[in-house]
């Protein structure tokens, strides 16, 4: 006999985080059940009963019996989770049968920070190849004996006109973020180290032993915290720029003759967004396949002369360090915490979008980016083991992050309280550094990032009442 279980919430939505057990119980008491039961007769034949809603009764189990696989979630129960799920037991009013119920909460209430690859790991990629040759087997199979069907922008080599406005607000998102950050590290102290990478918000750096710089092991571990620029907490990753997005690959001895800008920036080119300082060939036909790799430009000159258009918006531009000055007031800190945490998001997830039609690769054994659809050929990867790439980079899908890193910092609970114990280490958790400053400054913290900063974790007031947590 198998029971499947569907709740409808008739007043009430389930609150986020659940404040406790009893006020869930509570709230769910005014739920309704609506199952539907599916068994065999003694002769084999499958019978079934229509959905019923019957009132119900809720009791709440210890966290044990839970611990283990439900085994028969195949069957479509739900099996019980890990974190912020909270088991239940449902009593049928009716036929007073105990069944498990799971319920589910989409944000848990606490997380670690992403993985941080060493120099000696290759990312992974995002999808496995056993995946990917089995979807190419399934593609060839379905496209077989089927005419070939045109090619989609951007492969095609035109412009896909639904993302040019997208393209020109990322890239006036960044420059937004680079002009409030200066603003903002001038009100909130940001601390870098002056042996390795890491940087610390706060007033002063942390205590934490994680220095992997020159003559760390002299120094036990420990940072020599120095004032901090905007490259510190914005990482300048740099790609070629391509003049045409679908020509011949950069060579090894051209490596110094093409330009480089920033790789956000180099994706909002091919998108659409007009620099004149960077030109990039736009086809106004598409080109003409002859082979798997060779293609013909189309004929464009029975075509009018292209009519100068303008942008959708007006491009922004970085503010002289000069020109830039603190907030004046409390309140327009926060206002300006606040904008810079939007066009933070503004441009990951515009980029996240434009990455969805102009691929980016990355090198899976060092932070090379390149924008386009096959990387570049320039042997400069000295990552681990690239004498027997023979300096080759590993050319893999990018995800956001490789294009964007998000530089993690450990989460100041209380800017104005004691600082950071080493021994507490466990209980405190991390953001980006953008984040992290906008926090300081007063901004709300978004619901994505509160897991990896645990701010629904209590932290122990001293080392003894740590050591008490079970």
């Amino acid at each position: 006999f198998i029971c499947y279980l569907r709740l409808r919430d008739r007043d009430h939505s389930l609150p986020y985080p659940p404040p406790s057990s009893n006020a869930l119980i509570q709230q769910l008491s005014t739920m309704s059940i609506t199952y539907s039961a599916i068994s065999w007769a003694d002769s084999g034949t499958l019978s079934g009963f229509s959905p019923k809603s019957v009132p119900f009764a809720i009791q709440s189990l210890p966290r044990s019996p839970f611990l283990n696989p439900n085994p028969v979630s195949s069957f479509g129960l739900s099996s019980s989770l890990q974190g912020s799920s909270i088991e239940f037991r449902l009593v049928l009013s009716k036929e007073r049968q105990s069944l498990p119920f799971v319920v589910r909460n989409d944000h848990p209430q606490n997380a670690d920070a992403p993985k941080q690859y060493t120099r000696r790991e290759k990312k992974p990629f995002p999808v496995p190849i056993v995946d990917l040759r089995r979807a190419s087997r399934e593609r060839v199979k379905n496209n077989k004996d089927k005419p070939r069907r045109p090619m989609p922008p951007p492969k095609n080599g035109m412009v896909v006109k639904s993302l040019v406005p997208l393209a020109y607000k990322v890239y006036n998102a960044r420059i937004r973020l680079i002009n409030n950050l200066h603003r903002l590290m001038k009100v909130v102290r940001v601390n870098a180290c002056g042996w390795c990478n890491e940087i610390h918000v706060g007033p002063y750096g942390h205590p934490f032993k994680s220095c992997k710089g020159p003559n760390a092991s002299q120094r036990k571990g420990l940072h020599e915290w120095t004032n901090s620029v905007i490259e510190d907490v914005i990482v300048p990753l740099e790609a070629y720029h391509l003049y045409d997005r679908l020509g011949k690959r950069i060579r090894h001895d051209e490596r110094f003759s093409v330009p480089r800008v920033p790789a956000i920036v180099e994706l909002c080119i091919q998108g659409g967004v007009e620099i004149p300082e960077f030109p990039t060939k736009r086809r106004r036909k598409p080109i003409i396949r002859i082979g798997k790799s060779e293609f013909v430009d189309a004929d464009e000159t029975e075509l009018p002369d292209p009519e100068p258009h303008l942008p959708p918006v007006p491009l922004l531009t970085e503010s002289p360090v000069s020109e830039i000055t603190p907030p004046s007031s409390e309140e327009e800190t926060v206002s300006l915490a606040e904008e810079t945490l939007q066009a933070w998001e503004e441009m990951r997830t515009g980029a996240k979008k434009l990455m969805r039609m102009y691929r980016v690769r990355v090198c899976g054994y060092c932070p090379e980016v390149h924008v386009g659809p096959t990387g570049h050929k320039a042997q400069n990867c000295g990552a681990f083991k690239h004498q027997q790439r023979n300096g080759q980079h590993g050319w893999q899908s990018a995800v956001l992050d490789d294009l964007i890193p998000p530089k993690y910092v450990w989460h100041v609970p209380d800017v104005n309280g004691p600082p950071l114990q080493r021994e507490l280490r466990s209980f405190y958790g991390q953001a980006p550094a953008v984040v992290e400053i906008c926090a300081q400054a007063g901004a709300v913290v978004p619901e994505q990032y509160r897991a990896t900063m645990r701010l629904e974790v209590g932290i122990p007031s001293s080392v003894k009442e740590a050591e008490m947590v079970v």
